[in-house]
Order: structure tokens, then C-alpha cells, then sequence
């Protein structure tokens, strides 16, 4: 008796030490959850004024501007100095900003319902982000607070508008890292030399970023000519200052893509602020290595950089702990998830991704394409793009990962920096007709445009996909997918026949209704749909192996 009286005294002592341990961590967390703003020198008197409304698509401030354009994406230019900058993009732009918060979180809690999760994740993010702001260069801490400023009142549950805006520049990176899966599966390209019709440079990208369908709306195409460094121009939304697809004015492009990482530990530079660094200050490769070379990263990313001085594409790969450059062995170059010099690329995690997510098919299929369509021009660049079928055109259905067009993209683009000149798609993904733009002219402007400043007279028609029964089937598929998957409450309820026939080919189809047969305790039928969906060109290997333990679990 005596001895068991000893086991439970230090059965105790140990809880209680346990939970003194977790408490201490628990207030730690609650403490540096918050970042602190940044000191901005005579803050007050450096208001820059008032918004002046020309008209229905019109807001200016000073020599600043937003318009929104006909096919429903907003333009805007801001110069000057950083925090003015910011205070500028937040009044010009604070509806935009407030709406995309808005986007961004109901998306957030339509995927996790549980408001106590959600408080919890809250902590965990605040810890992996602790001291985010010290891996922020001062310019852009300045910016984001003058941004910061236009943010609502509504989510400050969620932290003060600065830490907020401060952490969604790095939510890729967490979001990435924490699930350490293609949650931003993109797809790129380059080339140049005899593999385009004129042998300027050609770089193509889909960014296949999805938070809900209302974040992808109101797209901004922005341009910046700042204080220090270059001018420039890149795609983002409401209170974003980093940089995921952008080109400057001395003809240096950038864009990212995810690849494999470990769970991080410390925080660091988000990779879409050093991609704008590399945009705001190189002008060659050299300058963009230099820069990247200088700050660290918290999760794995490839930037694909063009140059126009240099006359070629190179993928500047970059860890947590180590950094490589892949240079080209021929005229053209190509990236989606994976890494792929020497090093880098034979990590095991990277070659693990190499072999069961989808990127090496993307890859392979994306080599495919440019192979086919050599010389490359503009209209064939967004044919690669668009295309929704695997390799060798196989059907594999409409959205599949393996695809280079996902039907998920936050915006496609297509840039010349020979020329100068980009191109953007418009709504839905990357289908929608691509919209030019040519740098020269926008920064040697000098009155404030009445009307877009979009060179239309280049643009890139719509994809005629749009206008078939298949995209309106594909429609009908999503709308009854999402509303699946995010109907916690296991009671929505559709036709199954007519959802199977709106996507046959693809495996997710019969996925989704073995699922909704095995919650109804339909065994036979959730039985034959996961089969049939093993039938398919699954997307991963993750995806398969889910498939077959929910098969395993219905034959107990």
C-alpha cells in the first residue's frame, strides 16, 4: 500500500509539472502571438490625404491610382516611400482589403469548423511565426503597416491588424509546411532561343492557389515605382505585398513554387517577400542569387527567374538550410514541385515527392507540351497552360492535380521580358481571355489613366472550353464536391448519377461517392465506386493509399 501511495504522490507531481510546463508554454505563445508594429518616424504627419472618386471605376490619391478594368481585375499604381506606399494601397484599396480577410478566414472556417481548433491554431501559428518581423526588412515592415492600417477591426480575435497582415505573408509557407503538401501546386516554364518564334524569352506559370473561390476574385494587377530599386509589376490581391508572378522594368521576372519541406521550427523570411525583393532589386541572375543568398527561408521553395540581360531562365532552389541554382543545358527550363539539382534534389523527402505526389507527371507532361509546340509563341503558351489532359492527352478528368491546368488557378500569366510585356488571365482560372499589359507604357505615363491601361489590342481570347456542355458539367461537379466536402454535418444530399456522369474520368468522382455510400452504410455501392475510382489516373500516392484503407475498413 505505501508503495502504490508513492506511484500515484509521483503520478501527480509529474501531471502537475506537465501542466505548469504546458501553462508556461500556453502564455509564452499568447505573448509573442502579437507582432509588434514597426516605428515610423513622425507617423502622423505623413498622412498622405484624401481619396478623390473620379468615377464609378476610378479612386486617385495624389499621383496614385485604382481602376477596376472591364473583365473585372483592378489595377493599380503607388509610388513613393515605403510606409507611404502602404498607406496609399490601404486607402485606395481598403475594401479590397477587408474583403479578402473576410475571404480568407469564412474559407478558413468552412475547412475547420471548430472554433476551439481554430483558437488553438491560432497559438501555433503565433509561435511559428514568433519573431516573424525580425526576418522582415524594414521597407517591407513599413509598407505592411501602412497597409495595415486600412485592415478591419472585425478580426482582431485573430491578432492586431499588423500582425495579421504581417502573418498572411507568410501563410504559404505555414500552410505549406504544416501539411507538407502541394497545397500550392504550380506549374512553370521558360523559353527562349530557337524553341520561340522570335527567340525573346517566353515565361509561363499557373499559380494553383486556392482558399475558396471568392478569394480568387478581385485580382489586382499592381504597379509600384518605388523610392529605392526598380520599378516593377506584379499580380496579388488586397493586402498582399509580397510577390508570387511578377516582372520589373529591367526585364527580370520571378515566380514561385512550392516544394518538398520539413516542418519548421523557427521562423523566417516568407518566400513571397524575398521573391519581392528579388523583383524590387536585381536587375540580372546574378543579383537575384546575391539576394537570395541573403536571407533565410522556413519552408522549401523553387524561384524561377528570368532575365532579360542575361537571355535565359534559371531556378534559383532554396531550403531551409542549403541553396542551388539550376541552370538550363538547353533553351527552354521547366518547374513544378520538386527540386532537381544534385543536391537538393536527392533529399529523401524530395525524392519521395518525385515518386508519389503529382509533380514529376506535371513536369513530364509540361516537357511534353513544349516539345509539341516548339516554336513557342503567345497563343501556344496559353494552349500549355490550359490544357486539362495527362500525358500523351489522356483523359484523366477535369481537375486533376496531374494536369497542368488544375481549374483551380488564382490567376494564370504569360510574360515577354524582352518586350516588356505580360499577360494575365481573367476569370474563371486560367480559361478566361488574357489581358496585356506592356511596362513601357504604363510607367512613362504621365497623367492618371481614365480607363484601363491594359494594351487590349494584344490580348489572348478566351479558352472556347468555356462555352462547352463539358465546362458546364465541371461546374455541376465542383459546386457538388465542395459543398460535400465541406458539409460537416454528413447531411448533404445529391443525385449520383448525374454527379458521376459530370466527370467520369476522373477518380475523384467515384472517390467522393464511395464516401457519400459508405456514410449512408451503403456498403456494395461504396464498395464498387472506390474501385472504380482505383480504375483511374490517381493523383497521388497519399490519395491511393486513403482509397484502399477505406476499402480495408468496409470489408471488416
Amino acid at each position: 500500500m505505501p508503495f502504490l501511495k508513492k506511484i500515484v504522490k509521483w503520478l501527480l507531481i509529474f501531471i502537475g509539472i506537465i501542466t505548469l510546463l504546458l501553462g508556461i508554454f500556453a502564455g509564452y505563445v499568447y505573448l509573442i502571438s502579437d507582432t509588434k508594429e514597426p516605428n515610423i518616424i513622425n507617423e502622423d504627419s505623413r498622412e498622405p490625404g484624401a481619396v478623390s472618386i473620379a468615377n464609378d471605376s476610378l479612386k486617385t490619391l495624389g499621383s496614385n491610382w485604382l481602376l477596376k478594368n472591364d473583365f473585372g481585375m483592378y489595377e493599380l499604381y503607388v509610388e513613393g516611400a515605403p510606409y507611404e506606399r502602404g498607406r496609399i494601397i490601404g486607402k485606395l484599396s481598403e475594401p479590397l482589403i477587408q474583403y479578402q480577410e473576410v475571404a480568407f478566414t469564412n474559407q478558413i472556417k468552412r475547412m475547420i469548423p471548430s472554433q476551439s481548433y481554430l483558437s488553438f491554431l491560432k497559438y501555433v501559428i503565433g509561435f511559428l511565426n514568433r519573431d516573424l518581423s525580425r526576418h522582415v526588412i524594414p521597407e517591407y515592415q513599413a509598407e505592411i503597416y501602412g497597409i495595415s492600417k486600412s485592415a478591419s477591426d472585425s478580426f482582431n480575435w485573430i491578432g492586431t491588424p499588423f500582425s495579421r497582415i504581417l502573418n498572411y505573408h507568410s501563410a504559404h509557407d505555414v500552410g505549406h509546411a504544416l501539411q507538407n503538401m502541394m497545397l500550392v501546386g504550380c506549374s512553370s516554364f521558360g523559353a527562349w532561343g530557337e524553341n520561340t518564334t522570335t527567340g525573346s524569352m517566353i515565361i509561363g506559370r499557373n499559380f494553383d492557389f486556392w482558399v475558396g473561390d471568392e478569394f480568387a476574385q478581385n485580382k489586382i494587377v499592381q504597379f509600384v515605382a518605388p523610392d529605392s530599386g526598380h520599378k516593377f509589376a506584379y499580380i496579388t490581391w488586397g493586402g498582399f505585398a509580397g510577390v508570387v508572378s511578377g516582372m520589373n522594368d529591367k526585364g527580370l521576372t520571378i515566380t514561385i513554387n512550392a516544394a518538398p519541406s520539413e516542418v519548421p521550427i523557427n521562423t523566417a523570411t516568407p518566400v513571397s517577400l524575398l521573391a519581392r525583393e528579388i523583383l524590387q532589386y536585381a536587375k540580372n541572375i546574378n543579383e537575384a542569387v546575391a539576394i537570395a543568398k541573403k536571407r533565410k527561408v522556413f519552408v522549401s521553395e523553387s524561384f524561377l527567374v528570368g532575365s532579360s540581360a542575361d537571355k535565359r531562365v534559371v531556378i534559383i532552389e532554396k531550403s531551409p538550410s542549403k541553396m542551388d541554382v539550376v541552370y538550363p543545358t538547353t533553351d527552354f527550363i521547366t518547374s513544378t514541385n520538386h527540386f532537381q539539382s544534385r543536391d537538393l534534389g536527392n533529399l529523401p523527402r524530395n525524392m519521395k515527392a518525385k515518386r508519389e505526389t503529382a509533380s514529376m507527371y506535371r513536369q513530364k507532361r509540361l516537357e511534353q507540351l513544349l516539345h509539341r509546340s516548339r516554336p513557342l509563341d503567345i497563343v501556344k503558351s496559353a494552349a500549355i497552360l490550359r490544357n486539362p489532359y495527362g500525358l500523351n492527352d489522356k483523359d484523366i478528368g477535369w481537375g486533376n492535380e496531374k494536369a497542368i491546368n488544375q481549374l483551380i488557378a488564382h490567376h494564370s500569366i504569360i510574360m515577354m521580358p524582352d518586350s516588356l510585356r505580360f499577360w494575365v488571365s481573367t476569370e474563371p482560372w486560367a480559361l478566361g481571355e488574357y489581358v496585356c499589359y506592356d511596362l513601357n507604357k504604363v510607367f512613362s505615363m504621365k497623367e492618371i489613366p481614365q480607363s484601363s491601361v491594359a494594351s487590349a489590342q494584344m490580348n489572348i481570347p478566351e479558352d472556347p472550353f468555356v462555352q462547352s456542355s463539358c465546362y458546364r458539367d465541371f461546374l455541376y461537379f465542383r459546386t457538388i464536391k465542395n459543398n460535400f466536402t465541406f458539409d460537416h454535418s454528413n447531411s448533404f444530399v445529391f443525385n449520383p448519377d448525374s454527379f458521376m456522369f459530370s466527370n467520369p474520368s476522373y477518380y475523384d468522382t467515384y472517390r467522393i461517392l464511395g464516401d457519400y455510400y459508405a456514410k449512408r452504410q451503403n456498403r456494395s455501392n461504396a464498395e464498387e465506386m472506390y474501385h472504380l475510382a482505383l480504375t483511374k489516373e490517381i493523383a497521388t500516392e497519399n490519395e491511393r493509399r486513403a482509397i484502399l484503407k477505406k476499402l480495408k475498413k468496409l470489408k471488416r
